[in-house]
């Protein structure tokens, strides 16, 4: 089980040190309410293609947001992680950690990321702060993903050379009160976004 506790782990000669600019002002600023949307689905369910999409809307909408999408934070700030569940838990948390600084900038953070685990999910939302943390889920079915299989990580974790892969050898824990559902088996990609910004809308834009 995961502590939801965040703990202070600085160096004792290490401070923190407050901005002058608060996140009202910078949202202000932006024109905008700072936010995270938190997408969590299977390998290959779209979760960065409709992130993608998202950020495209919300720029062209006159917004500023960045995605963070797993894959790319694996090539750089979280290249020394594996795939055991310590390290995918902290592979979250520096997500989320990240999330939130882009947050108090007064920035739309769109995150695409499988995030299997609800306890994980349920940390990235204690660290960005249940206000600013909308949890999607693109729910689109594992028999789905696996027909798409756009990287071919299915195929090589049927044949055993992927360990501890979601869907096949590694368990998705589905959330159980999401702030949408999405499956994009059913919904094309226009509709999905539709909704995602339509959701967006009426609060943080």
């Amino acid at each position: 089980m995961v502590s939801l506790e965040r703990q202070d782990k600085a160096a004792p000669q290490v401070f923190w040190h407050a901005s002058g600019v608060a996140t009202e002002q910078r949202c202000r600023q932006l024109g905008q309410q700072a936010a995270t949307v938190w997408l969590t689905g299977l390998s290959g369910a779209g979760k960065s293609t409709l992130a993608y999409a998202l950020e495209q809307r919300l720029f062209h909408a006159g917004r500023t947001c960045f995605v963070l999408d797993g894959d790319n934070l694996r090539h750089h700030l979280n290249s020394d992680l594996g795939f055991t569940a310590r390290d995918r838990q902290e592979n979250i948390r520096r997500a989320a950690e990240v999330a939130r600084l882009m947050n108090d900038a007064g920035l739309i953070v769109i995150c695409a990321f499988i995030s299997p685990l609800r306890s994980d999910r349920d940390l990235a939302r204690a660290i960005i702060g249940a206000g600013n943390f909308i949890e999607t889920h693109v729910s689109t079915p594992c028999t789905v993903c696996e027909e798409r299989d756009p990287k071919g990580l299915y195929q090589k974790a049927r044949a055993g050379l992927i360990a501890e892969f979601t869907g096949v050898s590694a368990p998705y824990e589905a959330p159980l009160q999401s702030a949408l559902t999405l499956d994009t088996g059913v919904l094309t990609l226009e509709h999905a976004c539709d909704q995602l910004f339509g959701h967006l809308t009426p609060r943080f834009l």
